[in-house]
């Protein structure tokens, strides 16, 4: 009897795109297995996915024959489509597992979390990566004045095309030397799980910045089954990354981390903050009392909205602007105000509808932060052209709302 193909991997996630007028899709692995710099033909995925769980070689060549039109399409084509794609480790076949079960048992025994975004998003070398950040620094306008920063808002969009906005808010950080820096990731692999903790040190070509492990404890018997059974999520996720390299720059040495994630609120029952509330709560109070300890910094490394067909709309990303950037708005100036009631109503208002995927890991500093009002710094909408679609991002800082809050 044939031989069944391997089936299409179940944890991945599928972006679509749209590339010099074909639609395909980026694949976001969370294994960190699959190529991250190639996109695949929609149609081709749709075809193999829509074949039944037996097919063979025979019926996928019979499937591409008629997709394509062309009766000399045969089991030698199928082939070399299957094989591909499982070269891009795009298959739940032999071959995934064993390079999944490999990837798994070498991520739980290391205890640290390599940098996974250097040469790729910020350059290698020590050396080059100080002067790189330096250079990025430099693009601040005036810093706030005021009391010491609390927490701060960055982005984790490419640094390259943000610069001035991790600008804005990293340079109100020059020579602070908290004892202890929380910083909220988003999980954007992580579901339906609300939140995903590390104990692991984190790497950047900068050095090695340990990570606080009791009070990563302490998060995880707070969060209970709101949080991931395992720390995977983290592996291939660089919006705690980015920050790593960010803070080693601009802060006194001998800081520790509390590096968190939060996934989405398309998990809670209903969008609203009491069902947040309900479902981390004690999570949430307990971030709370570890920012209120003497030395602790918050550092939320977030985007807001992803508009246009990369992110499954039907309009360009242009089209949508105004109306985003003015949701955009509402929320920044609700999370100013430290008024998370305003925050979720102006989510809930929406429907989510413009993609924030820093909106829980925001909902949930504003929740840890009682008694603190926040300055935008910079605000700004990124458009990435050839798929007619933009993310915007913005810098911010808390501080107290007085001396004796």
């Amino acid at each position: 009897m044939p031989e069944p193909i391997p089936r299409l991997r179940e944890d991945l996630e599928f972006i679509p795109l749209e590339v010099d007028g074909q639609a395909v899709v980026a694949v976001r692995d969370p294994l960190g297995l699959a190529p991250q710099e190639q996109a695949f033909v929609l149609d081709v995925l749709r075809l193999y996915v829509s074949l039944g769980k037996d097919a063979d070689l025979d019926a996928l060549a019979a499937a591409l024959a008629q997709a394509l039109e062309d009766e000399g399409v045969g089991p030698d084509d199928a082939r070399d489509l299957v094989e591909g794609l499982d070269a891009c480790r795009l298959l739940d076949s032999p071959a995934f597992r064993a390079d999944r079960a490999a990837a798994l048992a070498a991520w739980d025994a290391a205890r640290e979390r390599p940098a996974v975004l250097a040469g790729r998003s910020y350059p290698a070398g020590r050396a080059e990566l100080a002067g790189w950040l330096d250079s990025v620094l430099a693009c601040a306008g005036a810093p706030v004045p005021g009391v010491p920063v609390r927490a701060l808002v960055a982005p984790h969009l490419e640094p390259a095309v943000a610069a001035r906005v991790y600008a804005s808010a990293y340079a109100s950080l020059r020579g602070a030397a908290p004892r202890r820096v929380v910083v909220l990731g988003v999980g954007h692999s992580l579901y339906p799980e609300l939140a995903s903790l590390t104990a692991k040190d984190f790497t950047t070509p900068l050095g090695r910045v340990p990570t606080d492990r009791e009070a990563v404890a302490r998060l995880a018997r707070a969060a209970g089954p709101v949080a991931a059974a395992g720390d995977l999520a983290h592996r291939a996720e660089h919006s705690v990354e980015i920050q790593v390299a960010f803070l080693q720059q601009v802060l006194e040495p001998g800081f520790s981390l509390v590096p968190v994630l939060l996934g989405s609120a398309a998990a809670l029952p209903e969008f609203s903050r009491a069902a947040f509330r309900t479902a981390a709560g004690p999570l949430l109070d307990e971030l709370a009392a570890l920012l209120a300890e003497e030395g602790a910094l918050a550092v939320a490394g977030v985007d807001l909205c992803h508009i246009g067909p990369k992110f499954g709309h039907d309009r360009a990303a242009r089209d949508l602007e105004p109306e985003a950037l003015a949701h955009d708005a509402v929320l920044l100036e609700a999370a100013a105000a430290g008024d998370a009631d305003a925050f979720w109503a102006e989510g809930a208002r929406v429907r989510d509808r413009y993609n924030v995927c820093g909106f829980l890991a925001l909902a949930a500093l504003l929740e840890a932060l009682p008694g603190a009002s926040g300055t935008v710094l910079d605000h700004f909408l990124w458009h990435e052209e050839p798929t007619r679609s933009a993310v915007s991002c913005a810098g911010m800082v808390f501080q107290r709302k007085c001396a004796s809050a």
